[in-house]
């Protein structure tokens, strides 16, 4: 009797014990979902009181709507700039990277390019990339150019993905920086080993110009003229160029020399364009010198690498 009464009384107690667990539990939960989290608080609490790194934390909280928070554009930057202006770098990089894109704030290149500076200086290498890319836009100076190429290359040489494909293209295709096929493939070999999937695309495309190009140029007259008259702009190039020398199998000739390069550079080859350019320029194949239509190919040139570069 006196045994049964005990088991009972023991899981009369297990019963409450598990009953008072349940409603506690319960109550913990409905803090969580309804209140803010007490970290949540402290952090705010800590941005308050002017802690840039808090109120960098803050800010990334509302852009990406993380710890129960909602996003809301305007509420980051208001926290990111906080954290800019007591020159915390990241913050800096992140709220350029808000008027570039116009999230919370008026889309502002200028705004953005004077934080990417204050973050790169303090070597952010994100920030060098951002700043360098962005002070190539439009028809930039030589200065800005070469302060451009210099941010470009401090954010590659902290092994900056991004900058070495970039700085990589820029070699490649001579815009902003003189021309250097080795240094542009040094430069994309180096982001590719970094995993950068653009740089291996290009890399793996250069490579099949290359073998393309060396076959054009390996070809007899005839099969090029049949590739050029199909509209190959690289095979339109290399007739004309073969027609202004004589060499190979073509007897030299300027007029068909001009009618191959110009029908590349109207297929958008960029190398003709600016040959175009040269020619225009010095009055070569017999033509009398034109600046304007120099002027003309040589812009087109630039455009195209432009484009190809973005």
């Amino acid at each position: 009797m006196i045994k049964n009464n005990l088991r009972s009384l023991i899981l009369l107690s297990s019963a409450l014990l598990a009953s008072f667990q349940g409603m506690a539990l319960a109550s913990s939960l409905a803090t969580t979902n309804n209140d803010t989290p007490v970290a949540l608080k402290l952090l705010k609490k800590e941005a308050q009181d002017d802690d840039p790194g808090a109120q960098l934390l803050y800010g990334l909280a509302y852009l990406n709507g993380n710890d129960g928070l909602k996003p809301d554009a305007k509420k980051a930057v208001y926290w990111l700039r906080r954290s800019a202006r007591m020159g915390n770098a990241y913050a800096q990089l992140m709220l350029g990277k808000a008027f570039a894109e116009g999230k919370g704030v008026d889309q502002d290149l200028n705004h953005a390019i004077k934080w990417w500076n204050e973050s790169a200086n303090k070597g952010n290498a994100q920030a060098q990339f951002l700043l360098g890319r962005a002070l190539l836009q439009g028809n930039p100076s030589k200065q800005t150019s070469s302060e451009a190429i210099s941010w470009l290359e401090k954010s590659s040489d902290q092994n900056n993905k991004d900058a070495q494909y970039y700085l990589g293209k820029l070699y490649l295709e001579g815009y902003a920086i003189p021309k250097n096929e080795t240094i542009a493939h040094d430069w994309l070999t180096r982001a590719a080993e970094l995993g950068h999937s653009g740089a291996i695309e290009l890399l793996t495309l250069l490579k099949e110009s290359v073998d393309f190009t060396l076959k054009v140029y390996e070809q007899s007259s005839g099969e090029l003229i049949k590739r050029a008259e199909d509209g190959d702009s690289q095979a339109e190039y290399e007739l004309g160029i073969r027609y202004e020398s004589g060499a190979w199998d073509v007897l030299q000739d300027n007029k068909k020399a001009l009618k191959w390069i110009t029908r590349a550079a109207n297929s958008g080859n960029p190398i003709a364009m600016d040959t175009l350019a040269d020619i225009y320029r010095h009055g070569d194949l017999g033509l009398p010198v034109d600046m304007k239509k120099a002027q003309f190919w040589g812009k087109k040139a630039a455009l195209a690498k432009r484009s190809s570069s973005k």
